[in-house]
């Protein structure tokens, strides 16, 4: 599946029942990894776009989780590489009740105790959104396919958060 057909009609359904809820984007990645700077790279782009606070986590997200909640939100949407199987480039959300079944992370946490970690002091939930590496290895740039998928992210993102005129939601 590629970003065009169903997974990213799955992702817009989700992230359309959680427009207009108070929410973070957070990235996660490696920028020295080719595809796993996903995360990061989205950050980047989509920060001054979206009236969503925006946190670049790096490969450590653990240490972002005082600065979520102090954010108060509803919702957390985590975006990050995850190798799910897919064809490079494919963008599937998840739970993180789903984040068991897959052997995702090249993060010091895993994603599933760092989403339930957030999800205790959280109304709503933790939702990852997965992009399909084609590689991950170090010094790689990020592959065309993965590029594409954070645009079409964006796109999403944008249209469901827009940023109000005068507001800065860069941290």
């Amino acid at each position: 599946m590629s970003a065009a057909d169903g997974s990213l009609c799955d992702v817009k359904v989700v992230l359309r029942k959680l427009g207009g809820s108070k929410i973070v984007i957070l990235g996660v990645g490696n920028v020295l990894k080719g595809d796993d700077a996903a995360g990061p790279i989205l950050c980047e782009r989509i920060a001054a776009k979206v009236s969503a606070p925006v946190i670049d986590a790096g490969t450590v997200p653990e240490n972002y989780i005082q600065r979520i909640k102090k954010h108060k939100p509803q919702n957390v949407l985590v975006v990050d590489a995850i190798d799910f199987g897919a064809t490079p480039g494919t963008i599937q959300i998840f739970t993180r009740e789903q984040l068991n079944s897959f052997s995702v992370s090249t993060h010091v946490l895993s994603p599933r105790l760092f989403a339930d970690m957030v999800a205790k002091d959280i109304t709503g939930g933790v939702y990852f959104i997965g992009i399909q590496p084609a590689h991950t290895h170090l010094g790689q740039p990020i592959s065309v396919e993965v590029n594409h998928a954070i645009e079409t992210v964006m796109a999403v993102l944008s249209q469901l958060f827009p940023l109000c005129p005068n507001t800065t939601n860069v941290i």
